[in-house]
């Protein structure tokens, strides 16, 4: 059975990630920060079935790759896919008032961790040469709506990250894609209060991508429900 490596596995988008994975009969992999995170994960998605969890700190630059070592030495499940939504950060702080602490913070949180995550599996993937493999980053429209000042600048560096490693992994064993989030989405008993898109529903996205081994390096963009089963889709790689 193919397994997917979450990490940012207990968030909103996170979630919708956990219930796309198990939707398409696959396993879950979770990186999760302590046994109430783990807690979390299993009330919003409803079952435990199907989702192995480890504890990681994966702000920390080594808690991702200390789970690939796990993976290496047989006490975790090998994996083929990765799915990285680590982040959180979403203050509405005015540019002029970000101190360079809050800065390093929320670059940490929201950029740093995943590429760090990118970093410690990549060359695990590429070492399996499953074709199989896919490594998807999700990221947020804020880097280009610039309404909110600390989520908008570590967007604007996971899009470049994205850029990059379309470019590196265009000829490589792993399918590396970009969905780009137009759009609020929540777990679902928070969505049902605000109006926010639903993470089953923004599953639907993962599920399908997943699926579909026609698209790699390229940015799918899901601006409203149209977009979630029909990919909306384009390349980020010209030869």
């Amino acid at each position: 059975m193919e397994t997917v490596l979450i990490v940012g596995a207990t968030g909103n988008i996170g979630v919708s990630a956990v219930k796309a994975v198990l939707q398409t009969g696959r396993h879950v992999l979770a990186a999760v920060r302590n046994q109430a995170s783990a807690e979390k994960l299993f009330h919003h998605v409803g079952t435990k079935d199907g989702i192995t969890t480890v504890e990681a700190d994966v702000c920390s630059e080594k808690g991702v790759q200390g789970i690939v070592d796990l993976v290496r030495q047989g006490k975790l499940p090998a994996f083929q896919h990765v799915y990285a939504a680590a982040g959180g950060g979403y203050s509405a702080t005015p540019l002029q008032e970000l101190s360079t602490e809050d800065l390093r913070q929320i670059m940490t949180v929201n950029f740093e961790s995943n590429l760090w995550a990118y970093r410690a599996t990549i060359p695990y993937l590429l070492a399996q040469n499953d074709s199989r493999s896919t490594w998807t980053l999700c990221t947020g429209s804020q880097g280009d709506l610039g309404a909110r000042a600390p989520p908008a600048l570590t967007q604007g560096a996971l899009y470049s990250m994205a850029n990059v490693a379309c470019r590196d992994n265009y000829k490589t064993n792993v399918r590396f894609n970009e969905i780009y989030l137009a759009l609020r989405v929540e777990v679902d008993e928070s969505a049902m209060k605000t109006g926010a898109m639903k993470a089953s529903e923004f599953a639907k996205c993962y599920a399908a991508l997943l699926s579909d081994t026609g698209i790699r390096s390229s940015r799918v963009t899901v601006s409203g429900y149209d977009d979630l089963e029909k990919l909306k889709h384009e390349s980020k790689v010209n030869l």
